[in-house]
């Protein structure tokens, strides 16, 4: 099969994942295509999105502009150089975090953190997606925790990195709403600026920063 036609099959599939109304691909519409930004994701699995709209969104998602520049790169590639649509491209990641209370843990990361629900699942919810700018965090309820906090908290055991443009005003924004610190503001060894946060849960989030952009 050919890579166009991989492509093809993705748009396809986007549509239909739409029309079946999956919310984590209203989550992927409202981040990549701009015209979707400003709606929820109920808002976005109403919304008229038709075969042109999802050829779009994997053309964005293969690093195009448009369906037409994706077929256009696709054609003028030759044998002895690759285009970056054949290479695999690791679009985004959604680091997954255990919880004991979905409900709490959205609390956290909203009002100390500065992220929005993006989504929820079940009755009661046992899943959720929470995120800001274009960091994004899956919250996965289990009935008790996973990991020993102690032996985690000693190792500094992470569960995500969060790459930070500007990491002092981050830092001041959590310090005011009052978030727990595992690790306060630092330079490091190797020459990044980070600070580590404990959720509820004990998940420890790291957000790191060059010296030079922080």
């Amino acid at each position: 099969m050919s890579n166009f036609e991989n492509f093809r099959k993705q748009a396809k599939l986007h549509l239909r994942w739409h029309r079946e109304r999956h919310y984590p691909v209203a989550a992927a519409i409202g981040s990549i295509l701009p015209r979707f930004r400003h709606l929820t994701d109920r808002q976005i699995l109403d919304h008229s999105f038709k075969l042109a709209d999802a050829q779009e969104l994997v053309a964005k998602k293969a690093g195009f502009e448009s369906w037409q520049a994706l077929k256009k790169g696709l054609q003028t590639m030759t044998d002895s150089t690759t285009s970056d649509a054949e290479k695999p491209f690791l679009a985004l990641a959604e680091p997954q975090l255990f919880v004991c209370d979905i409900a709490a843990a959205r609390a956290f990361y909203e009002q100390k953190l500065g992220f929005t629900t993006r989504f929820t699942y079940g009755e009661p919810p046992f899943y959720a997606q929470v995120f800001r700018d274009g960091t994004r965090l899956d919250l996965r309820h289990v009935d008790k925790p996973l990991f020993d906090n102690g032996l985690r908290a000693r190792e500094n055991l992470l569960s995500a990195t969060i790459a930070v443009d500007a990491i002092k005003p981050l830092f001041l924004e959590y310090q005011a709403a009052g978030a727990s610190f595992h690790q306060t503001l630092r330079t490091e060894p190797w020459s990044a600026r980070t600070f580590i946060v404990a959720d509820p849960d004990g998940n420890l989030i790291a957000f790191a920063t060059s010296v030079e952009s922080g």
